[in-house]
């Protein structure tokens, strides 16, 4: 008998903890990202993908994302700074991609239109966000500026 309820104990502790490792559905407007790369502060960069880290495609290296998240996960990344990481989250599928093509770290891209004589304004910085749920230590390092 007792060891019937040693067993079972056993048993529902697996299955909870599988349970809990199951990630949220992903919403229709989304898509669930894994990128390595860098983090300062809010802002992380997305380093090369490697066969250990492929990430996903529709990141590029060296493109900047702004993190949001909640605190304690936050603080822990915080807490990694300098060190190589992967993140893992929901992106919106609309955010928009940067023009150009990405040549030893600066991006060319196409020219701005025609203006009608004006002097054309400030561009418009787009941020790309992503909802981070969790993060891991990939191995490389970051590169210290």
């Amino acid at each position: 008998m007792r060891t019937a309820i040693v067993v079972t104990a056993v048993i529902a502790a697996l299955n909870a903890a599988l349970a809990a490792q199951e990630s949220k559905p992903v919403p229709s407007d989304s898509m669930r990202v894994f990128v390595p790369g860098c983090a300062k502060g809010s802002n992380f960069t997305a380093g090369p993908r490697t066969v250990e880290t492929p990430g996903s495609l529709e990141i590029t290296e060296g493109m900047h994302l702004r993190m949001n998240g909640p605190k304690k996960v936050m603080a822990e990344i915080k807490a990694h700074e300098g060190s190589m990481i992967e993140i893992a989250g929901l992106m919106k599928k609309g955010q928009r991609k940067p023009d150009g093509v990405g040549v030893g770290g600066v991006r060319i891209g196409p020219a701005p239109g025609p203006s009608g004589g004006s002097m054309p304004g400030p561009p418009a910085v787009q941020q790309i966000l992503i909802d981070v749920e969790g993060w891991r230590p990939v191995a490389g390092n970051c590169p210290s500026r």
